[in-house]
């Protein structure tokens, strides 16, 4: 057995983004999985959150936003690194733990028993999960996923890491970070909030440098026409590359802006609730488009010149009190 972390699975104390009551329950795979990790290391993940705020409509889709692992250095001392897959996965896996590092990988879900009714036994869904904990002999294995903390084993663990006979040349291995820690000690609350607003600033010299809800209005006035056509299972690839991607990323935006009036930085009430009321109108639109969809009956658009002022109004407020406009 290689431990990282000592931990429960039915103990385990999820960090409060996966506690609250919220709009989207869950933001992307990569983004919850490190939030968890994080905060199971004692580090505060809301530190690592100004990235939210500079998310984009990229065409036919929005910003896949994640942590930038740059940030997650400068705050927590973490390197996270890619790891070449040159021998057989799980190898490479066990060494990187006894190590003392948490990997990062790509696993199907079908093997996952955390997603039970959603893809476990039923849809074969890749997603990235961050193993602390592995015992090989046993078939073993302690991961983070999604919001929380579970074990995989059995003939579960034998298929998730792909051991049953001679490795099926056709699937490509995964890609697959360990995290290397640097420092011995974290950053005391007054640093990690001055590094914090650092990558606060640097962030806003990244924003859109137009509205993004405008561009995304147009186009998806142009999808509406090949949506009404589709059934509920395009509804929910297009919603989760659109709608959940923006809304939750800007929900976190709002927490982030929380978590800073939290630790001292004034005058942010007015920013959090337009980029809150951004992630509110969001999930109605969902809803919406789901019925329009359903019934083949015309979307209005009017929600978005709605969202695209909120933004608007955020990122000045945040532009003018960090000295960038």
């Amino acid at each position: 057995m290689h431990k990282i972390l000592s931990l429960n699975p039915t103990a385990y104390q999820r960090h409060r983004i996966h506690t609250q009551e919220r709009d989207w329950a869950e933001t992307n795979c990569y983004v919850d999985v490190w939030i968890e990790l994080l905060h199971a290391m004692g580090h505060e993940p809301l530190a690592a959150m100004p990235f939210t705020l500079a998310i984009d409509f990229e065409g036919d889709q929005w910003t896949f936003f994640k942590f930038p692992l740059s940030d997650i250095y400068s705050l927590y001392g973490l390197d996270v690194q890619e790891l070449a897959i040159w021998k057989p996965m799980l190898n490479h896996v066990e060494e990187q733990i006894a190590l003392g590092r948490p990997v990062l990988i790509e696993l199907d879900s079908f093997f996952l028993p955390d997603t039970a009714g959603t893809a476990y036994k039923i849809a074969h869904v890749k997603s990235t999960v961050a193993v602390v904990e592995i015992d090989v002999k046993n078939h073993h294995c302690g991961y983070f996923h999604g919001q929380g903390y579970y074990h995989v084993t059995g003939e579960d663990f034998i298929d998730v890491f792909r051991l049953r006979g001679e490795p099926d040349p056709s699937i490509l291995a995964p890609y697959v970070e360990f995290a290397k820690p640097r420092w011995q000690e974290n950053l005391s609350s007054e640093e990690t909030l001055a590094q914090s607003l650092k990558l606060l600033r640097k962030q806003l010299t990244l924003l859109p440098t137009a509205n993004p809800f405008t561009s995304f209005k147009s186009r998806l006035k142009k999808d509406l026409e090949w949506l009404m056509t589709e059934d509920l299972d395009m509804f929910h690839q297009y919603s989760f590359a659109t709608l959940r991607q923006f809304g939750a990323c800007y929900e976190l935006a709002a927490t982030y802006l929380q978590w800073l009036t939290e630790n001292g930085e004034q005058g942010l009430d007015s920013a959090k609730a337009d980029l809150s009321a951004i992630s509110e109108t969001a999930k109605a639109y969902q809803f919406q488009l789901a019925r329009s969809m359903t019934r083949k009956k015309p979307l209005e658009t009017d929600s978005l010149d709605q969202m695209g002022e909120l933004w608007l109004s955020a990122m000045e407020q945040l532009k003018q009190k960090y000295s960038l406009s």
